[in-house]
């Protein structure tokens, strides 16, 4: 299964990966440089996709917004990607 997924601490984190138990367990470790020097995160958000590509292509996707309230809008389910 390939995910979508984001993250909330003092601010939103969008990843995308084929194994979301391990990537959460490696931000979570401290493993990621964006998103060690925040603290904790909280798992708001996330959607499988067939392909890794496609995930990576959403991914890619809500970055490009650099909004907060859309991502606020994605959560409510306002928002399709």
């Amino acid at each position: 299964m390939n995910w979508v997924y984001i993250l909330k601490g003092s601010r939103y984190y969008v990843g995308s990966t084929n194994n979301l138990e391990r990537r959460l367990q490696e931000h979570s470790r401290g493993h990621t440089y964006s998103t060690r020097r925040i603290g904790e995160w909280f798992l708001i958000w996330r959607k499988s996709y067939p392909t890794l590509a496609e995930a990576r292509a959403i991914e890619k996707k809500i970055k490009r917004w650099k909004s907060t309230h859309m991502i606020q809008l994605l959560m409510q389910g306002k928002i399709e990607l």
